[in-house]
């Protein structure tokens, strides 16, 4: 029977979960033993599965990410947490230059099975340090798979889908949703397959893409649509690399109109990749030019007011389904 957890639980769950199956399964990072994590994700870890499994690191994002890629090879799962996504760019290296290139040197022989928690955005008053959604760097670089849950169930499914994937994984994780986004959990092993995308609302009228915490409020700013007659459609993308392309494309062929809504910033975001996918192989579909709501090209300010003010909402996503459907 599935039962009511939260986002944070739902990761939780999943990471004890993975670990009872498999004894290769470990978590390390900063602060996640008998602490529980800055956040609380990993408490009661360390009490059932010990300081052998559930390690705490020096504050060196590096070696965490050294550690786990050299873990990797001798047939260990590492979970590694970024204790906030912001501080992952210490252990780019690490990730972009040897965990996502060493299947392809070693010929396929060897592979790089870690996850790296990266609990990333904003809506916290985190300012500079604490708010980044840095998942474009990622989506970038070939050998990589890039994820972003948006509710407890998929926070649970696609952390096991990661943690059984035998390529490295970055799980982006929002803050926001951590106690926020609740909902029903399957008991058991129910797995969310990495490379496909959920339909959170049908609509024949605009394709809306997102993903992370930005599904919520695309779902209110398209119920908001349907009271006007536009029937907006919901993809929540889920999996940011691969993404799915082929329930992007047939949702487009339908509807003739496209917009991405990400809270990265817009130049070279997830969005940009999507539009011009959109446009290249659909061009002829499209009614309308494909349109964009994102975090502006700035920095995250700490006060709440001014992060407000450039944070994609429902009010600002409406505002531009609209002049879409009018365009």
């Amino acid at each position: 029977m599935p039962k009511e957890l939260t986002y944070l639980e739902g990761i939780r769950e999943g990471l004890a979960e993975e670990m009872r199956r498999d004894p290769k399964v470990f978590v390390l990072g900063e602060d996640v033993g008998e602490y529980g994590g800055a956040f609380g994700v990993t408490q009661g870890l360390f009490q059932e599965f010990g300081e052998s499994r559930v390690i705490d690191t020096p504050i060196s994002e590096s070696a965490i990410v050294g550690i786990s890629i050299g873990a990797s090879l001798r047939g260990y799962r590492p979970v590694a947490e970024m204790q906030f996504a912001d501080f992952i760019s210490c252990g780019f290296d690490q990730i972009v230059n040897q965990a996502a290139t060493l299947r392809y040197r070693y010929g396929g022989r060897s592979s790089v099975p870690i996850v790296v928690r990266a609990p990333s955005g904003g809506n916290v008053g985190g300012g500079l340090y604490h708010s980044q959604n840095p998942e474009a760097w990622f989506i970038h670089r070939p050998g990589l798979k890039v994820v972003a849950p948006s509710t407890a169930f998929d926070a649970k499914g696609l952390l096991k889908a990661a943690i059984r994937d035998d390529n490295p994984v970055i799980y982006f994780e929002h803050k926001y949703l951590y106690r926020r986004a609740k909902g029903p959990v399957p008991e058991g092993d129910e797995i969310v397959p990495i490379g496909v995308a959920a339909t959170r609302r049908e609509g024949d009228d605009i394709t809306l893409l997102t993903y992370g915490a930005m599904v919520q409020p695309s779902l209110e700013a398209a119920d908001r649509l349907s009271k006007d007659g536009v029937e907006v459609e919901v993809i929540d993308l889920r999996t940011l690399l691969p993404f799915d392309k082929d329930a992007i494309l047939r949702s487009v062929e339908k509807t003739n109109r496209a917009m991405i809504v990400h809270e990265d910033v817009k130049t070279l975001g997830l969005g940009a990749e999507l539009s011009a996918v959109i446009m290249e192989e659909k061009f002829d579909a499209l009614d309308a030019p494909v349109m964009r709501v994102t975090y502006p090209d700035t920095h995250c300010p700490f006060s709440n007011v001014l992060e407000a003010f450039n944070l994609p909402d429902v009010d600002k996503i409406t505002d531009a389904l609209r002049k879409l459907a009018a365009y």
